[in-house]
């Protein structure tokens, strides 16, 4: 594994400016420390030893800036911002071109057209599964290459798009290793619930999640069955009805696929009913990870379990990126967007790296082969099967401790050991 350091005196290859396609403007984004890869780590990531300065590639990232996915869009952004000054000391200049799709699937094709027209050579986003797949028809009509940071709607690689490159695990993929964890869990604590009742929010996303959850729930063996599937309105400013029918059927596991702001509501819910199962896990879903569930539930939000991509505590360089991204922004939580959007802007700057070009059709040609062993997220090399899909991603199972995540399995990255049952709502803190 590369040893990365600090350059106490390099100057910048380059200062990457944001242009927000919402209508306003960002200051520059300068480089924040000086991290490089040595000859070793430069080799690992399919370069060779450094590295002369080359022309910027301009990369379009499109997020939800604002609308409801303005939370998840934001610390995307977060990740995203830090990225210039990391791949520039490997001798990968990039340009950031940030766009907003305010959560609306309509501006996320329009903001992919405007960024292309400003001279965008390759593509990024776009979080949402729906957005994501207007934007892969508007790069696949004009030949540029996208990278998806996020998003897990099995159909995107399975349109047959040629420009669609995906380093993000399906909701199938997400669910079946979501449900091995917990077994996992199970057997280290010693402690099997006896039923569980599974609530999604009803969007692309949690649709998704609810198909592969029905279909795969049987095929897996799991210790205990699924007595009941209820969706919810992820707006809905209420959730008693949803949190009461699923308290009604006894079980002693929630499974919960929120998307937003849901979870607290679903929590805040259980908590004033009086419902307490042993836990409240994800089976790999945005939301009760994030800073905004720590603040608003306080000792509520402990406990909770997410299974899902996460960034490996232990890899090089995922440290550099966590003390750049300290730096930067030090109130701000180190979670999986950060390291999904680091990632597939890494993707793109590896690419045509080694195509030697920032030509879109070369970028296109180079992707196929794209082979990164070291990044920040758990599971193996970085590379793409025919249709477009990262297959060695690996999901962890984070739990919340004092509002904060950490890893508590697989063993081989854990930060901590899990805690199952948890404690009640009035019994923690």
């Amino acid at each position: 594994m590369p040893q990365w350091r600090r350059k106490a005196s390099l100057a910048p290859l380059i200062s990457c400016k944001e242009q927000v396609m919402s209508g306003h403007s960002s200051p520059t984004v300068n480089r924040r420390g000086f991290l490089a890869a040595g000859a070793a780590g430069a080799a690992v990531l399919g370069f060779g030893a450094p590295l002369r300065a080359a022309q910027p590639l301009k990369v379009g990232l499109l997020l939800p800036l604002s609308g409801g996915l303005a939370r998840e869009g934001q610390s995307c952004k977060r990740g995203a911002e830090v990225t210039p000054g990391l791949l520039a000391d490997m001798g990968m200049p990039v340009q950031l071109m940030i766009a907003d799709t305010e959560t609306n699937i309509d501006t996320a094709r329009t903001r992919a057209e405007k960024l292309i027209a400003d001279g965008a050579q390759v593509l990024i986003g776009a979080f949402d599964s729906a957005h994501t797949l207007a934007v892969a028809q508007v790069c696949e009509q004009r030949g540029v290459p996208l990278v998806v940071n996020i998003a897990a709607a099995p159909n995107i690689t399975e349109q047959g798009f040629k420009t669609l490159f995906r380093n993000f695990p399906t909701a199938p993929k997400l669910v079946t290793e979501g449900l091995a964890l917990m077994k996992d869990v199970f057997k280290v604590t010693g402690t099997t619930p006896t039923k569980a009742v599974f609530l999604h929010n009803n969007d692309t996303f949690g649709t998704a999640m609810a198909g592969a959850v029905n279909k795969l729930f049987p095929t897996l063996d799991m210790p205990f069955p699924l007595v009941e599937t209820i969706s919810y309105d992820g707006n809905a400013r209420d959730l008693a009805v949803e949190v009461g029918k699923a308290k009604a059927t006894g079980a002693d596991l929630v499974l919960l696929v929120p998307h937003g702001d849901d979870c607290i509501r679903a929590i805040r819910e259980m908590v004033k009913q009086r419902f307490e199962p042993k836990a409240v896990v994800s089976p790999g879903s945005p939301g009760m990870y994030e800073t905004q569930f720590y603040k608003t539930l306080g000792k509520y939000s402990d406990y909770c379990m997410t299974n899902l991509p996460w960034i490996n505590p232990k890899s090089a360089m995922s440290q550099a990126l966590l003390k750049a991204f300290s730096k930067s922004h030090p109130d701000a939580l180190f979670e999986m967007n950060i390291g999904f959007t680091f990632e597939a802007i890494l993707i793109a700057a590896d690419a045509a790296k080694r195509a030697g070009s920032n030509d879109p059709k070369a970028i296109l040609a180079a992707l196929p082969t794209t082979n990164i062993a070291e990044h920040v997220m758990i599971g193996g090399p970085i590379a793409f099967d025919a249709k477009g899909q990262n297959t060695n991603t690996r999901s962890a199972t984070i739990q919340n401790f004092g509002g904060k995540p950490l890893v508590v399995l697989p063993s081989d990255v854990a930060e901590a050991k899990p805690v199952f049952p948890a404690p009640g709502w009035q019994q923690r803190g």
